[in-house]
């Protein structure tokens, strides 16, 4: 009895860290294929929208995309 209980707990201790380590490499792959947007990322997207950025426009732009998350 006691030994079936030992069993379930350790494959669900051993089922979570493995599952953190999975899930830890697999955030760490898709921030260095899709990395978060910076204010230079964001200046040169408006940039090559036509804009001449001000710094002020950037720090709003950068403020409403923060709030969104």
């Amino acid at each position: 009895m006691w030994v079936n209980i030992l069993i379930g707990v350790l494959s669900l201790l051993a089922g979570v860290a493995i599952g953190f380590f999975v899930a830890r490499q697999y955030m760490m792959s898709y921030m260095k294929k899709n990395p978060p947007i910076n204010e230079k990322m964001l200046r040169v997207m408006m940039m090559q929208m036509g804009m001449n950025p001000s710094q002020k426009k950037i720090n709003q732009m950068m403020k409403a995309m923060q709030n969104q998350k």
